[in-house]
């Protein structure tokens, strides 16, 4: 497939648009017109002067015998927001015609429509923002109903976080085995590399958690939440899981933390004896994660696992007082269908988390998935059970309290955090919404720096693999130093 983009800037938003309508194809960008040919799809964008007053955009898609266009004049005064959205609206119409689909998220591409909603809501009152979300952005009703859900659901925990207040993130980057849809930067345990790199990648993320600790206490920031993840974190033994836990209870000050979240992940990591060390800290939430109770599907995505196995280390962590616990589903994976997935969300009910996490199957390139058929064919199925989800978790008193969006997930969809009244997941909203600042170590790692009274995000970025955060270690070291510099620029109380 072609994209043509012609006398404008805004080849990245249609470039997103197509692939929502083609998943599976691999899209090349020109920027400049050609002939139509017989053997590829070829979508053409182009904006041009009509007079002195307007302009001409128009959009197209030829394919062999067919082909369709669609024409709309703008003033030049009109902003170039504006210019875009009329584009983008444009070629969803012409997509949505040609595939016969019409995706329930309309040309809205972001990673967090609920903050989108938040902010409309705040300028221009409920209504408005709704039906600027369904008549300009093209967004289904049901998916505007669920970003204004999650929007009035995380200002109430937003409004509670103050300007000098941060998250701590920690990344174990290891896993048991890889999964087949996996974009993280994680490595399997049963790698002779990986079991030689722990030792020294845990040496020196007790050292980066202490410099962190140290900037954090002298700016006087206060921690709200820690949130320990991967990775599988239980993928450390019980006495590297109190190391690490005791080097950020003796280091950080935790006297004003609402949240203390450890990924247990994988349920074959997961043993009494790890979890009884984890009980030894003020840990307040763990995760547990499925992601199917079907063995066949966990077969396929290379989870060396049974769903028996999740039952049992939930029932566990339940019985050694864990009483949030947090369990993640994807829909859309492999070997799935709707009664399959039907059965997942039965089981979840029946183990009554006090949160549940819906994700939809995003496909990355480096991912072990193949995109192009099994893309296409799974979107719609996807949305069916995103839908199922939905009907089954808010029948079982689950509300939608956070939410965001992926790039090549299927169907354009989006992924949900559920939970019981008083459930709620501080961190992952303070995350998603970037209403504070979180601090990061370990491998991967992104610590974002939030101006403390207004909207400006700074990022220090980690090196990516354990191999090099070992062997750049002091490049990483001297980065933390801007943390003091953006607090000195940005006074937490000026």
């Amino acid at each position: 497939m072609v994209l043509v983009v012609v006398g404008h800037k805004f080849h990245y938003e249609m470039e997103n648009l197509c692939r929502i309508f083609f998943p599976g194809e691999n899209i090349k960008v020109i920027y400049e017109d050609l002939e139509n040919t017989e053997n590829e799809i070829i979508i053409k964008t182009k904006m041009c002067e009509v007079d002195k007053d307007c302009l001409k955009i128009s959009v197209g898609i030829f394919n062999g015998e067919i082909s369709n266009k669609l024409n709309y004049t703008v003033s030049k005064n009109q902003d170039n927001i504006d210019i875009e959205l009329k584009m983008a609206v444009l070629l969803f119409e012409l997509l949505s015609s040609f595939t016969k689909y019409t995706p329930k998220w309309g040309v809205l591409t972001g990673v967090r429509p609920s903050k989108l909603m938040t902010k409309l809501v705040s300028t221009m009152g409920e209504e408005n923002a709704k039906e600027y979300f369904e008549n300009s952005l093209l967004v289904n009703p049901q998916k505007t109903n669920l970003a204004l859900q999650v929007a009035k659901k995380e200002q109430v925990i937003i409004e509670k976080s103050n300007p000098n207040s941060f998250s701590l993130y920690v990344s174990i980057p290891f896993c048991p085995t890889r999964c087949s849809y996996c974009s993280f930067v994680s490595h399997s345990i049963n790698s002779s590399s990986a079991k030689k790199l722990l030792p020294q990648y845990l040496d020196l993320l007790c050292d980066e958690i202490k410099l962190t600790a140290k900037i954090a206490n002298e700016i006087g920031l206060n921690l709200e939440t820690i949130y320990i993840g991967g990775g599988t974190p239980s993928i450390l033994d019980e006495n590297q899981i109190k190391r690490i836990l005791k080097e950020i209870c003796d280091n950080f000050n935790i006297k004003s933390l609402k949240e203390f979240t450890f990924e247990a992940g994988r349920p074959d990591t997961i043993d009494e004896e790890k979890l009884q060390a984890i009980k030894q800290f003020p840990v307040s939430r763990i995760s547990i994660n499925p992601q199917s109770f079907n063995d066949d599907v966990l077969k396929e995505i290379g989870r060396n696992h049974l769903a028996d196995q999740t039952i049992f280390a939930y029932h566990l962590a339940k019985s050694l007082d864990f009483n949030d616990i947090n369990m993640d589903i994807i829909a859309g994976l492999p070997k799935d269908d709707i009664q399959s997935f039907k059965n997942t969300l039965e089981t979840l009910l029946e183990l009554s988390p006090s949160s549940i996490t819906v994700h939809t199957l995003a496909i990355k390139k480096s991912s072990k998935i193949a995109v192009d058929e099994f893309a296409t064919k799974q979107s719609e199925i996807t949305c069916e059970m995103v839908e199922l989800a939905e009907e089954m978790l808010s029948k079982n008193k689950y509300t939608p309290y956070y939410m965001y969006r992926q790039s090549k997930s299927l169907g354009n969809l989006e992924n949900v955090g559920w939970c019981k009244e008083g459930f709620e997941g501080y961190y992952n909203i303070f995350m998603m919404e970037e209403c504070h600042t979180v601090l990061a170590v370990g491998a991967g790692a992104v610590t974002k720096l939030k101006e403390p009274h207004g909207n400006y995000i700074e990022r220090i970025f980690n090196y990516k693999y354990p191999y090099e955060y070992i062997n750049q270690f002091e490049t990483i070291i001297d980065r933390k130093n801007k943390i003091y510099n953006f607090y000195e620029l940005y006074k937490i109380g000026g």
